[in-house]
């Protein structure tokens, strides 16, 4: 079989007609079941060929293509984590849309990791049967609401926002800052901190409550297509049954994070195999001092160093992966996953940038878009700083947050 992760452009072989080898040079997709190879397989073209060619545009204008939902949804995208998939299966599904467009890969990963698994772990039986069979379909789409306006990094100890038991109601009170798909989504789950016992918990909010108001942040470099959104709950009710009964604590939270964060990190080995698609297929059909550009020994450098930055990604990935089927996966993992790939996008995307020269600037040839969301992974799902001083804390048994 054909490796699943291939290059993105079939016309693209050598002189002899042999195609060029694969952005998955060590074939870490062979790793897969027969099966979820062919999955993977109808996943690639379907992205490569309907989702890819057609984002551009809305990256541009800072726009939500909500067409393309349906589509996402019949390929499996809306239920990846209750899909019953290896972690293999679904870390390289995720690789694959970020291959496609980053800004959509956030909107699928946010959504199965932080909204569907997160209410089919932690909800009530009937939070499950009111939202998990929209969220599956992409009827409806969720929020993760947890980061405040003043609180980031540190939001486990800070989160101001409050949550008040009246009666046979909540009421929340507070404000949320980059919350993806924070103007859209129909459902929010926002994390407050209970007044009676100082505990953060976990509440269902719908976004047409009275009270509640989401206002986009514009003008952002990079996932531009991800609809981030201000929050403020201005005493926002709701019934007691809207507190997820599995979170009452942040420790629920924290591990949801923790899960995150790997998937970022297959969105910093997914966006490099991006780079590599599209510094290639330039370096091949550029032309410059009368021989493509590929043939120049200052261009071959940096496809070979992308291809390395990629692969390395893509292995460290798939030990990941390893570890959460075999249950040895904990947060230093995750953050050292998610530090790793992110940094090596960093360095991949601007050797990408730089190849392209001028046209490394400008939309119309993908780079600038790539170099730009690699921006966003390396900062959100906990700073480069951040992921390495977990990691740091791990190694040494010395905390330097405190």
């Amino acid at each position: 079989m054909t490796p699943v992760l291939r290059g993105e452009s079939p016309s693209v072989e050598h002189a002899v007609g042999i195609p060029f080898p694969d952005a998955d040079l060590f074939s870490f997709a062979s790793l897969l079941q027969p099966p979820e190879r062919e999955r993977l397989e109808v996943l690639h073209d379907f992205l490569q060929t309907e989702i890819r060619p057609v984002v551009g545009e809305f990256w541009d204008r800072e726009e939500f293509p909500a067409h393309l939902l349906p589509e996402l949804a019949a390929h499996g995208l809306g239920e990846l984590e209750l899909s019953g998939a290896s972690r293999l299966f679904r870390g390289m599904a995720y690789a694959e849309v970020a291959r496609a467009d980053v800004s959509l890969s956030a909107l699928v990963g946010i959504h199965n990791e932080l909204i569907v698994d997160l209410i089919d772990a932690l909800g009530s039986a009937e939070q499950k049967a009111r939202w998990l069979p929209d969220l599956r379909r992409f009827r409806a789409l969720g929020a993760f609401a947890l980061t405040e306006p003043e609180h980031g990094s540190d939001i486990a100890g800070g989160l101001a926002t409050t949550a008040t038991r009246d009666g046979e109601e909540w009421v929340l009170t507070g404000a949320k800052r980059w919350i993806g798909a924070g103007t859209i989504a129909d459902v929010a789950i926002v994390w407050a901190r209970d007044t009676a016992d100082g505990k953060v918990k976990g509440f269902l909010v719908e976004t047409d409550r009275p009270g509640w108001s989401a206002t986009k942040i514009e003008h952002k470099i990079g996932l531009r297509i991800m609809q981030n959104a201000d929050i403020v709950l201005d005493e926002v009710r709701i019934p007691a049954a809207g507190a997820l009964p599995g979170a009452h604590d942040f420790a629920a939270a924290n591990v949801m994070l923790r899960n995150s964060r790997a998937w970022v990190g297959w969105q910093g080995a997914g966006v490099q195999l991006a780079i590599f698609d599209v510094a290639r297929d330039y370096a091949l059909a550029r032309k410059q001092f009368g021989r493509p550009l590929a043939k120049f020994q200052l261009v071959q450098e940096p496809l070979s160093r992308i291809l390395g930055n990629a692969t390395a990604s893509l292995g460290l990935m798939a030990q990941i992966a390893r570890l959460q089927e075999e249950g040895g996966f904990d947060m230093p993992h995750a953050a050292l996953a998610k530090a790793t790939t992110t940094s090596l996008a960093r360095e991949s995307a601007a050797a990408g940038r730089a190849l392209l020269g001028g046209n490394g600037v400008v939309t119309d040839h993908e780079m600038a878009r790539l170099f730009n969301d690699v921006e966003i992974l390396y900062t959100y799902e906990g700073t480069y700083e951040i992921n390495a001083l977990i990691v740091g804390r791990a190694v040494t048994g010395v905390s330097a947050f405190v």
